[in-house]
């Protein structure tokens, strides 16, 4: 029969009965799950169970420990000291996260602060700022005495720790315990270099925590041969130094591989306190800690007493830097400004190490100093005044010249022609004519000078008396308060406000109704570039002290010719032409008489605060615009000066040294080109302008008297709101 066939009698056949522990189709997934929970439980039972049986059986070892006495007190005391020890690790690490991940930088041994070198406009070095940094030297090549003077001072055991010497530690909490104040410092090497290179220098617990970590971190990624050539390079020496071979060249005019064993021992003494034992401040100190590292390297084995004996005898002599006289004021605002651009231009930062070549100009700064001081000695009693500020810039490029931020640098870093806000009384208001002359109105306009009340306050002029109806152009010339005040109410304070900061002025400037008085703060440089917009012709002119950035390799990394915007527009030229006219005339016929410089037309304006807190004079030729400034920086009152005394004087002094020798630039809209001959004929047949035949006085004086015969009659009849035309061509304008 085949196979497959159905049987002869026609039945169905059976299937094939499946072997006995064969599992069903399907289950031996099943199979394997069950088996594989089976194994979860029993090995969770076992785990439990061991669990279980352990912890029975500690309870059952301390049910059977009776310790008494002085073992009880050890366990307790062992028992909590593993206790707080973990949870003291535990803050310990939470506290350190911040300076640990300050690790994570890859330049972390490079410095993130700027070395800078100045140079004036000419190449000359004017000084330095930012750190004095010289890491170039191979810790082979240091003076064995300079490097033993370091570790007897700072860190005897460097090469036997592991970065935090506790024995060293023990042995300074004990010395200061017995001195009952701190002689001994606890922290090594290692610690304080983790703080030179990581933290600052308060003194907190987060940051001795901070500390000690970092130094552990340090032992484990450096050698101590490292360890001790970072130290040596980034320790701060004083007097903007770091590390010794930059303090060697400082302090000693030498290469740090010359250093004797006397001068390694004055430098070694300034790890301590640089401040206080710079030889170029205080020699006696210095020499005296000199004495005491020498006694260190005596005890510490390094060196014997006979060793010594010459160093003691004749001690080092520092490099007299007294007579340095670097234009410091200048410098901190040009590496402030530096570091602007640093933000400005990435380039910049790649290289912390930089040249610059600044837009000073030596003798004018001399001069500006000069000036400053010399006004103050002969003058400065007689009218409470103490302090004294200037700046000087070139319009149109806005290159700082000169600046003097006060009298005595080293008395008061603070820089008072960049920093200091003062009030700039009457020297505010060309700020309210120009923007008058923006809006309709031109010297020749006539506004009435007579009270005004707003709001229950009456400003009133200085000599307390009023003029009647005056063209601008006079009111001010003759500095009248009530003229700007009227004319504020007429254009709007917030227009003034947006005219002088797209002028220059960065300080905010609070809207009130003394505000065209100079009631807002302001400082020196502002008023300086502020002015230079006149003198440029209604270009805006920013201020800067940079013309050049080299980084150390000697490529040229910034230039102000190639990265400077253009000068933006701010008012027409023929308005620039109406203001300097007028700005002329102050300094010819009116308040800034002081300041004429002979064969130099020279416009400006002075300025007088509240109790005669401030004194200013602002001005600017063809070449320069400059602000003076005098007060006192209690802001107490001076006895009676004026903007037309010390400021002028002191502006004339200034400009008349900034004149000689260079070519004379005209003052767009005042001075005029010389005429031809045959243009000067009597009478002007050829066409030529006329001589000017009378004095701006008395040019004054007639326009004074045409505007009040213009003004007769005319008084409030006529429409209020702004200039109408007048007899003769001269301008009025209503109360």
């Amino acid at each position: 029969m085949n196979k497959g066939s159905a049987p002869p009698d026609g039945t169905t056949p059976e299937p094939p009965k499946t072997p006995v522990g064969t599992p069903p189709k399907g289950g031996r997934l099943k199979a394997g799950l069950l088996s594989a929970d089976a194994w979860v439980d029993t090995a969770l039972w076992r785990l439990t169970s061991s669990l279980r049986h352990g912890l029975e059986g500690y309870s059952a070892w301390l049910r059977r420990f009776r310790a008494r006495g002085p073992a009880r007190v050890a366990a307790e005391l062992a028992s909590d000291g593993v206790t707080f020890g973990l949870l003291g690790l535990i803050v310990m690490l939470a506290l350190a996260q911040d300076a640990i991940d300050k690790t994570a930088r890859a330049d972390w041994r490079t410095t993130e602060d700027f070395s800078v070198t100045f140079l004036d406009r000419f190449g000359n070095e004017i000084g330095h700022r930012g750190i004095l940094l010289n890491d170039t030297v191979p810790l082979e090549e240091i003076p064995d005495h300079m490097i033993k003077a370091a570790l007897a001072t700072e860190d005897r055991r460097f090469f036997h720790h592991f970065g935090i010497d506790v024995v060293g530690t023990f042995r300074a909490m004990m010395e200061n315990v017995r001195a009952r104040t701190v002689v001994q410092g606890g922290s090594s090497l290692t610690q304080q270099l983790a703080k030179n290179l990581f933290l600052t220098n308060e003194r907190t617990l987060e940051r001795k925590i901070n500390e000690a970590f970092l130094a552990l971190w340090l032992e484990m990624n450096l050698s101590k041969r490292e360890i001790l050539k970072l130290y040596l390079d980034r320790a701060y020496m004083g007097g903007g130094t770091f590390g010794v071979a930059a303090a060697s060249e400082f302090y000693f005019a030498k290469n740090v591989r010359e250093l004797s064993l006397a001068e390694a021992a004055m430098l070694a003494g300034l790890f301590k306190a640089p401040s206080k034992y710079a030889p170029h401040i205080n020699l006696p100190a210095a020499r005296a800690r000199a004495n005491e590292v020498l006694t260190n390297m005596v005890q510490a084995g390094f060196m014997t007493e006979g060793q010594v004996i010459g160093a003691r005898r004749n001690p080092a002599v520092a490099v007299d830097r007294s007579r340095d006289r670097s234009p410091d004021h200048f410098l901190d605002y040009a590496f402030d400004r530096l570091k602007e651009l640093a933000r400005e231009y990435p380039a910049l930062a790649n290289d912390r190490i930089l040249t610059v070549r600044t837009s000073l100009d030596p003798g004018l700064q001399r001069q500006a100093e000069r000036a400053i001081l010399d006004t103050l000695r002969q003058h400065g009693q007689r009218y409470r005044v103490e302090e004294g500020a200037v700046t000087v810039v070139v319009p149109e490029t806005g290159a700082v010249r000169a600046m003097v931020g006060g009298k005595d640098y080293g008395a008061s870093q603070f820089n008072r022609a960049v920093d200091a806000l003062r009030q700039p009384g009457s020297s505010f208001k060309p700020f309210v004519y120009i923007t008058a002359f923006m809006n309709g109105y031109s010297p020749r306009s006539v506004v009435p000078d007579a009270p005004i009340n707003i709001g229950g306050w009456s400003p009133r002029n200085y000599g307390r008396s009023y003029r009647g109806p005056v063209t601008l152009k006079l009111a001010l010339t003759k500095s009248i308060n009530t003229i700007p005040v009227r004319l504020s109410q007429a254009l709007g304070r917030d227009k003034i406000v947006e005219n002088a900061h797209a002028m220059g002025i960065s300080t905010e400037l609070k809207i009130t109704r003394a505000l065209p008085l100079g009631v807002a703060e302001v400082t020196v440089l502002d008023m300086s570039a502020a002015y230079g917009s006149f003198a440029s012709g209604g270009l805006k002119v920013v201020p800067t002290p940079i013309l050049e950035v080299k980084n150390s390799t000697g490529e040229t990394v910034y230039e102000l010719s190639r990265h400077r915007r253009a000068p933006e527009r701010v008012f027409p030229p023929e308005k620039a032409a109406e203001m300097n006219d007028v700005l002329v005339n102050v300094v010819e016929a009116g308040t800034g008489r002081r300041a004429q410089v002979p064969g130099v037309t020279a416009a400006g304006k002075t300025g007088t605060t509240q109790a005669y807190r401030d004194a200013w004079f602002v001005g600017y030729t063809g070449n320069y615009a400059a602000a003076v400034w005098f007060g006192n920086d209690d802001f107490s009152t001076t006895a009676r000066m004026t903007g037309g005394s010390l400021p002028a004087m002191t502006w004339k002094a200034i400009m008349e040294y900034a004149h000689k020798g260079i070519e004379l630039k005209p003052m767009p809209g005042v001075d005029r080109p010389p005429q031809p001959a045959e243009a000067q004929i009597a009478g002007g047949e050829a066409g030529g302008a006329r001589p000017r035949l009378l004095r701006e006085q008395s040019i004054a004086v007639l326009e004074e008297i045409g505007a009040r015969l213009d003004a007769i009659g005319k008084r409030a009849d006529l429409p209020a709101g702004g200039p109408v035309a007048g007899r003769d061509g001269v301008e009025s304008i209503t109360r």
